[in-house]
C-alpha cells in the first residue's frame, strides 16, 4: 500500500461514537422501537427532512416540522429537535491520538462530514467547551467538506471528488473510512480503499494492516 497517501474521515461514527447509539437510546427511553430514526431517515433518502437539512435546504424550526410530519405518517410521535439533541458524539481519544500519528508520518487528511446547521461548529456540539474540543480536532485535518456547508451529502459520488480535488491525489492514493456502508461505496467504487467503521477499535486495527503500522 505505498501509494497510499491520503486518509479521508467521516466524523460522526469514526472519529466520535456514532448518533445512532445515541437515537437508540433515545428510543428506548421514550418506548419506540430500535431504529425508528434511522426508519424515518430511510423513507425518500435523497429528498426528506433529514437529506434537506444536511444540504442547509431548511433551516432547524423547518426540519423540526417536517420530521415531525414524516414521523406521523409512520405512526410515530417524534420532533425533528429531539433527534438534533442527539447529534454530538463523545470523542473517541484514540482516534485523535491516530489522527497525530498520521500526519506525523506524512499521510495527508481529510475529514467529508454529512452535518446539519445545527448547534455549534461542524460537529453540532452542544456546549461551547465540546465545540472547542471538535474544533482542535478539526484543525487536524488539511481539509474539510461539511456537507451543510457545500450543498452536497454523502453518498454523492461528487463529494468524494471534491475532495481529492482539493488534495490534489489520485482516488487510489486514498484510504476512506465511514461508519454506513453506503457512504463507503461510492468511494470503493471510483477507487478509494474503503473501511467500514463499526468501532474505533476495529477501524485503527484495518486501518494499522493496510497501511503496515500500529496505531
Amino acid at each position: 500500500m505505498s501509494r497510499i497517501t491520503t486518509i479521508i474521515f467521516d466524523f460522526g461514527g469514526v472519529i466520535t461514537s456514532s448518533p445512532f447509539e445515541a437515537f437508540n437510546r433515545m428510543e428506548a427511553e421514550r418506548g419506540l422501537p430500535k431504529d425508528t430514526v434511522r426508519r424515518i431517515n430511510s423513507a425518500n433518502p435523497d429528498s426528506n427532512a433529514w437529506a434537506r437539512f444536511e444540504r442547509a435546504e431548511i433551516d432547524a424550526a423547518a426540519f423540526d416540522a417536517a420530521f415531525a410530519e414524516e414521523a406521523a405518517v409512520l405512526g410515530v410521535e417524534l420532533k425533528g429537535a429531539d433527534v438534533l439533541a442527539c447529534l454530538a458524539g463523545d470523542v473517541r481519544p484514540a482516534m485523535v491520538a491516530a489522527l497525530d500519528d498520521l500526519k506525523e508520518r506524512g499521510y495527508r487528511l481529510g475529514c467529508i462530514t454529512n452535518n446539519v446547521p445545527s448547534g455549534k461548529g461542524a460537529g453540532m456540539a452542544v456546549t461551547e467547551e465540546k465545540a472547542a474540543e471538535i474544533a482542535g480536532i478539526m484543525a487536524r485535518f488539511d481539509h474539510i467538506i461539511e456537507s451543510s456547508k457545500a450543498g452536497i451529502r454523502k453518498p454523492n459520488p461528487r463529494i468524494y471528488r471534491m475532495m481529492c480535488d482539493v488534495l490534489d491525489v489520485m482516488p487510489d492514493q486514498c484510504v476512506y473510512l465511514d461508519d454506513l456502508g453506503i457512504n463507503c461505496k461510492p468511494a470503493a467504487a471510483m477507487g478509494m480503499v474503503a473501511i467500514k467503521v463499526a468501532s474505533g477499535e476495529q477501524a485503527l486495527a484495518d486501518l494499522g494492516v493496510l497501511l503496515g503500522m500500529k496505531l
